[in-house]
């Protein structure tokens, strides 16, 4: 069991080169392609199965396959099954195994919270913690720099690392998938190859990114932790937080892209305004200072090249051409309170926009015809 998609056809694509002279046939489960292919090759039975939770119990409730006779179990990422919500559903798979005691267990992680444990404690067979790479290692290994930074020079800055360092193979973390999107938008305009792994992307496009990302074909890549947790991407060179993580343990699993199988990394973050309040549970759970250096003048970019705006801009911009186009109309139908009021009807409901708006016009032109003769009375004085 994996909490995503690509993570289980990485293990799928381990487990076929690891296991292709024992005879045994493995099956990937998960959601975003063929439904009904991917049944059919479950119901002709494997020796391995590995996929996401949400498939694999739509499957079993249509009783594609049985899990009686399952003689061993292993869950990856198992901190992160929490976080995207799947503890219902490792529930609903673990309840209908085999008793614990006739079955091998397995749990794996980078990090193994309280939460974890005591699933572990609920289904598993008194467990051994093994600790193969503690987080504070991992930590160590990577050399570390921290920028403080204002959230609109956050650009700026970004540019001219990118510039400075020379980033042969960059993953950039960011914290929200709006925020990966309008890198994206930014760094490609400015002549900095790059996409992006979020869950908006469907499945072909995500497992073509990172081929080509693996490959070397594609220099920057810009991920939510979500979308990339346990991903193995050999010679990254750099990890750029362009947001600080919300949660100190994902930090250790960002900077982890870099250092894989022991190899040295560089982890680059920069802390706005926002992000900063992080930066205490990061360092207190790290156990180490972050080391903090300032960026000269030199290295901001500000001469850069502008994008359109970003998705959600753009629908406050369409909303504020709408509301001026209303008042223009009402111009020249009648005068100013009257106009203000019938405007603001039309837009909160496009739908009674065509039959109160004649009703409306008649009770200003009303309105007008008992004003006229108060205003010609100071004019018959004269």
């Amino acid at each position: 069991l994996a909490p995503t998609r690509e993570l289980v056809v990485q293990i799928e694509k381990d487990a076929q080169l690891l296991g292709q002279h024992a005879g045994f046939s493995i099956q990937a489960i998960y959601g975003g392609v063929d439904y009904q292919k991917q049944r059919n090759a479950l119901k002709e039975g494997a020796d391995i199965v590995i996929g996401t939770p949400g498939r694999l119990i739509d499957y079993l409730k249509q009783k594609v396959y049985t899990l009686k006779n399952i003689e061993a179990l292993v869950i990856d990422e198992a901190d992160r099954m929490f976080d995207m919500g799947f503890i219902a559903d490792l529930r609903f798979i673990l309840r209908r195994l085999p008793p614990f005691d006739k079955r091998q267990n397995m749990m794996f992680s980078a990090t193994l919270n309280q939460r974890v444990m005591e699933l572990a404690y609920e289904f598993m067979n008194l467990p051994e913690k093994v600790s193969a790479t503690p987080e504070k290692m991992t930590a160590e290994r990577v050399e570390q720099v921290l920028y403080h930074v204002a959230s609109k020079e956050k650009f700026p800055l970004l540019l001219g690392l990118l510039k400075k360092e020379g980033m042969s193979r960059t993953m950039i973390f960011v914290n929200t998938k709006r925020e990966a999107e309008f890198l994206h938008d930014r760094l490609n305009a400015n002549e900095f190859p790059c996409r992006v792994i979020s869950g908006d992307v469907d499945q072909k496009r995500r497992l073509r990114i990172l081929e080509d990302f693996k490959e070397g074909k594609l220099p920057i890549l810009i991920a939510t932790d979500v979308a990339s947790r346990g991903l193995h991407i050999d010679g990254v060179s750099h990890v750029i937080n362009y947001d600080l993580p919300q949660d100190a343990e994902d930090y250790v699993h960002r900077i982890g892209r870099t250092d894989r199988a022991g190899a040295e990394g560089k982890a680059i973050s920069l802390a706005d305004e926002n992000g900063a309040f992080h930066l205490e549970a990061i360092e207190e759970y790290s156990k180490q200072k972050i080391p903090v250096e300032w960026a000269d003048d030199e290295l901001y970019v500000h001469d850069y090249k502008r994008t359109r705006p970003r998705p959600k801009a753009e629908a406050a911009a369409s909303k504020g051409k709408a509301g001026r186009g209303g008042r223009g109309s009402g111009k020249s139908a009648g005068s100013g309170g009257a106009k203000a009021k019938s405007t603001g009807k039309a837009e909160v409901s496009p739908a009674a926009e065509a039959q109160p708006q004649p009703a409306a016009v008649e009770g200003e032109a009303k309105k007008k015809r008992r004003r006229r003769p108060r205003k010609k009375k100071p004019a018959g004085g004269e």
